[in-house]
Order: C-alpha cells, then sequence, then structure tokens
C-alpha cells in the first residue's frame, strides 16, 4: 500500500508498524456544522466512512456504539473510525430520531449547515464523514476501537490541544471561509488521534499489531504491504526472515493466525475491494494493477478470499449505497 521506490537508509532499522503506516490517510467526504437548541437527539445509523464530531460551544451528550451515553463537553473531539452507530442528544433520556440529512442546506462543496430551534444556548457541533485509504477489513482498521477521544490521547500527541484551540477558535469567529479550514483541520485531528493510538493506545495489542511488531515477521509483512502486486513465493518471505522456508512457514501461520499464501491473497483482495467499489476501476485493470495473469485467474482468487465474484460484489456495494442514500 506504500511506495517504497526511494527507501531511505534508516528505514531497515525503524519500526515496521511506522513504515506501514506512512501510507495511511483519512479523505473528508462530508462535514456539517450543527447549530442545535433546546431538547434534540438524532441518531445516526452505521456508515461505511469513519465518523468525527467536534463540540465547539455547549455541551451534549453521545450514545457510543455500545448504547452507553457519555457526556461531551465544548472543546470535546471524537473519532468513530469504523463508522459506527452512533446519537447524539441534548440529554441521555431523549429518544434519538434518524438525523435528517434531507433538510441541510449546502454551504460549500462537501460543507453543509443544519440548524433546529435556535436561541442563545445552542449547542454547536463540528461533524464529519471522513474516508480511509485502506479498505474497511484491512487487519489495522479492525483492530481500532469503535470510539476514540482526542482528550484521552493528547497526553501522547502535544499537537493534538493546539488543534482543537485552533478549531475552537475558527468556530467562535465565524469569519469568511471558517467550514473549510476547520474540515481540514478535522482532516488532520483525526489522523493525529490515529497516530497517537497506534504509537501508545495499542502498545500492548495482540494478533496482527504484535505480529507487525515482531522484529523478525514485522520486515515481511511490511514488505508484503508495500509491494501487495508483487508475486510472493515462500522462499523471498522466509528470505527476508532469515530463515528457512518450513520455519518460516510454522512461524507466520503462529503469530499472524493465516498461512502466509493467505495473508498475501488478503492484503491484495483487501486493495481489489477498495478499488473496484470507490475507485470504479475495471475489474481487468485491478487484476493487472495486481500482476494477475488474467482476469479470470484475478476473479477465481477474489471469489476464494471475498466470497463472491467480483462483479457480483460490485453490484452488491452499488446497491447498498444506492439503498443507503434514499
Amino acid at each position: 500500500m506504500l511506495d517504497n521506490s526511494s527507501k531511505n537508509p534508516r528505514d531497515e532499522h525503524s519500526d515496521p508498524l511506522t513504515n506501514m503506516l506512512q501510507g495511511l490517510r483519512l479523505d473528508g467526504v462530508e462535514y456539517g456544522r450543527f447549530n442545535l437548541g433546546g431538547e434534540w437527539a438524532f441518531s445516526f445509523a452505521p456508515a461505511r466512512e469513519a465518523c468525527f464530531i467536534f463540540v465547539a460551544e455547549k455541551g451534549c451528550w453521545l450514545q457510543t456504539p455500545d448504547g452507553e451515553w457519555q457526556p461531551l463537553s465544548a472543546g470535546d473531539a471524537v473519532l468513530l473510525p469504523q463508522g459506527s452507530a452512533h446519537a447524539l442528544a441534548s440529554h441521555p433520556e431523549a429518544s434519538p430520531l434518524p438525523f435528517p440529512r434531507w433538510q441541510c442546506m449546502s454551504l460549500s462543496g462537501n460543507v453543509f449547515d443544519f440548524s433546529a430551534t435556535a436561541n442563545q444556548e445552542n449547542c454547536r457541533l463540528f461533524y464529519g464523514t471522513m474516508r480511509f485509504n485502506i479498505d474497511g477489513q484491512h487487519p489495522l482498521l479492525r483492530m481500532m476501537p469503535a470510539l476514540m477521544r482526542a482528550n484521552e490521547l493528547m497526553k501522547y500527541e502535544p499537537a493534538i490541544i493546539h488543534l482543537l484551540e485552533a478549531m475552537s477558535s475558527e468556530v467562535a469567529l465565524n469569519r469568511a471561509g471558517a467550514c473549510g479550514i476547520i474540515a481540514r483541520l478535522a482532516d488532520v485531528l483525526a489522523a493525529q488521534i490515529i497516530r497517537a493510538w497506534v504509537e501508545h493506545g495499542c502498545g500492548d495489542a495482540t494478533g496482527w499489531i504484535a505480529a507487525v511488531r515482531n522484529p523478525e515477521m514485522g520486515r515481511v509483512l511490511a514488505a508484503i504491504h508495500a509491494q501487495p502486486h508483487h508475486d510472493w513465493t515462500l522462499a523471498e518471505l522466509s528470505a527476508l526472515m532469515g530463515a528457512s522456508r518450513s520455519s518460516f512457514a510454522s512461524k507466520f501461520a503462529a503469530i499472524v493466525g493465516e498461512t502466509p499464501a493467505r495473508y498475501v491473497a488478503q492484503v491484495r483482495m483487501h486493495l481489489a475491494r477498495r478499488w473496484i467499489v470507490e475507485d470504479a476501476e475495471r475489474i481487468s485493470e485491478v487484476a493487472q494493477r495486481l500482476g494477475y495473469d488474467s482476469e479470470a485467474s484475478f476473479s477465481r482468487a477474489f471469489k476464494r478470499v471475498i466470497g463472491m465474484a467480483p462483479s457480483h460484489f460490485r453490484a452488491r456495494s452499488r446497491a447498498e449505497i444506492t439503498s443507503s442514500l434514499r
């Protein structure tokens, strides 16, 4: 997933997880400015995109993906990296209704405005949806918690507090172009939250992250993710670890939980899913980019991993997106 065409000599000694995350990116899809007064409560259905919430003025309540209500104060920011279902309300006893996106007013580009029962003590929110440049089934994304709070990670990432202050200032001044600036700040803040979690919050994690941080296995996984189009052989991968093929295969399965061939196929299909749905690439183009000899051989590999042919997967994904917009 990363372009390692120009390598720094120090990269060989750096953390493989850091190398693999160099290309991780969140791109803003849509942003909303909310101005809410009185009693209100809105629910947000599960989404393909990550969700970002920043409370600018007054507090509110957040119903987390596990159903618990938590208070949010002015200056709080949270990220739901998996787009999990959640709700926002003036108080936890309220009964949330689906958020009426159709009632929003477009401000500019992908920024909209929503106001309800305005008064002098309104809760002012900034709500954004963001898309990762990795597939939703990527091991890193699946290991992230459903909810990340910026305040809990500020001690690890000093820049977070400054970004929160800058967002608060832009909201308070309400100058021309403020929404666009806040949107860019939100993108950066979300990336900082994730970096702080990766470097500190998941330090004791097991499974995939533990495998990446294994000095020997990390080099192998980083190489696979850096060149998913390469036709990796067991001999090449075992050479990266400096072990025999049988020893490597045994260690890989024990640490990663998959055979090397299965893991390489999953990485390839994670990319294929994103290119087919989000980038609308032709299946033949995806097959070529991933190094398959033919579209047929790629389709067979895709079906083994995903459970359906790429053409059926594209049709189903389009149907789901259309249904969610109704």
